[in-house]
Order: structure tokens, then C-alpha cells, then sequence
């Protein structure tokens, strides 16, 4: 089992920067890819962002430029760094683990961006 807790959300202009992160704990041993999906009023959940333990790296097409993702070394944190935020950026951010026990979600930070 693996347990993910977020923080860093909140209220931010357009234009603004907020660091989202999400600490890791249980069998951070077993993680493959650490990441953040997102998901708006009315939309379907989607990847913004993941890393895998060899630090390769995707991006949302949206995102591309803006965000930044990171881990730490011992996988127990990862982190969305993100600048330049848009209205349309605003959502539940959600942490995300897949791991050989499995895959696992975090409980989700709100991120507004007032225009």
C-alpha cells in the first residue's frame, strides 16, 4: 500500500504560480511512476504530468512550458511546480502512484485561478 497526502493548493491569479506536493509513504519501494491528473467541474480526469523512476518525463500538451514535475531520489514526495497559470488550469489536482502493489490516488487539492 501506498499513501499519497497533497498539499499546496489554493487561490492564485492568472498569470500566478502555485507548487503543488504530494508526500509519499508504505511501499514507496515498489513505485514505478509518481504524477498528478486533474480533473474540472464537468470534465473527465486527466494526466498533467508524470515521471518514472528513470526520471523520464510526459506532459499534458496543455501544460508544456508552464509545468514543472519532480521527485525526490527516494520517490517519497513528488511535486508540480506550475508558473504562468491560466484560468483553464483551474481544478481538483490529483496525486497519483502507480506501483507494483498497485495504483493509488491522493485526495485531491483545489487550484483556482481568478482571470
Amino acid at each position: 500500500q501506498v499513501h499519497l497526502v497533497e498539499s499546496g493548493g489554493g487561490l492564485v491569479q492568472a498569470g500566478g504560480s502555485l507548487r503543488l506536493s504530494c508526500a509519499a509513504s508504505g511501499s514507496i519501494f515498489s513505485i514505478n511512476v509518481m504524477g498528478w491528473h486533474r480533473q474540472a467541474p464537468g470534465k473527465q480526469r486527466e494526466l498533467v504530468a508524470a515521471i518514472t523512476v528513470g526520471r523520464s518525463i510526459n506532459y499534458a500538451d496543455s501544460v508544456k512550458g508552464r509545468f514543472i514535475i519532480s521527485r525526490t531520489t527516494a520517490k517519497n514526495a513528488v511535486y508540480l511546480q506550475m508558473n504562468s497559470l491560466k484560468p483553464e488550469d483551474a481544478a481538483v489536482y490529483y496525486c497519483n502512484v502507480n506501483a507494483t502493489t498497485g495504483n493509488y490516488w491522493g485526495q485531491g487539492t483545489q487550484v483556482t485561478v481568478s482571470s
